[in-house]
């Protein structure tokens, strides 16, 4: 288990260039008794997890996970094509099982799934995290803590100038 880190820190994405890419998935199991067709979409993300995790070059950076209220997934990978060229790979492990939910799920409404793609200019990134381990863009990047003058949101993202908190900081 990750160290806590007393106090107030921010991800620096000084690293990641003029973007990144934040990769939210997710599915809802939508009739819990059929458990043959759900449990193959549950365990197929633990393994491309492990896969991406051994194989770095592909271009995830990390992830954060939920299963509550249903599974969820928060990914930051380092560009939309490193992706993309994931997604459709026969060499990586995401494209057959993909098939084979298009195959075995379909249109039954048995499993849902959804994802949402978002490219994201990371001088419109905003963080922060209170006695936290690293965690999400943090994680990912690198735990910094925040800056005297950068105490409000607003400071950090960059919409102003001004430092004003509406609760001073720690």
């Amino acid at each position: 288990m990750a160290q806590v880190q007393k106090g107030r820190f921010t991800a620096d994405a000084s690293s990641l260039g003029d973007e990144v890419v934040v990769f939210l998935i997710g599915m809802r199991i939508n009739k819990p008794w059929k458990v043959r067709a759900w449990w193959p979409v549950f365990v197929a993300m633990p393994r491309m997890l492990r896969y991406l995790v051994q194989h770095p070059d592909k271009g995830l950076l990390g992830f954060e996970q939920a299963f509550l209220p249903s599974p969820l997934l928060v990914q930051y990978w380092r560009s939309f094509e490193d992706l993309a060229r994931f997604a459709r790979d026969r060499d990586d492990p995401h494209l057959e099982p993909w098939r084979q939910f298009n195959r075995r799920i379909g249109r039954s409404g048995d499993v849902g799934i959804w994802h949402e793609t978002y490219r994201v200019s990371t001088a419109n990134i905003e963080t922060v995290y209170g006695n936290m381990p690293p965690h999400g863009l943090a994680a990912a990047t690198a735990s910094v803590p925040v800056r005297p003058g950068r105490n409000s949101a607003a400071a950090r993202i960059g919409a102003t100038q001004t430092d004003d908190p509406a609760v001073p900081g720690y």
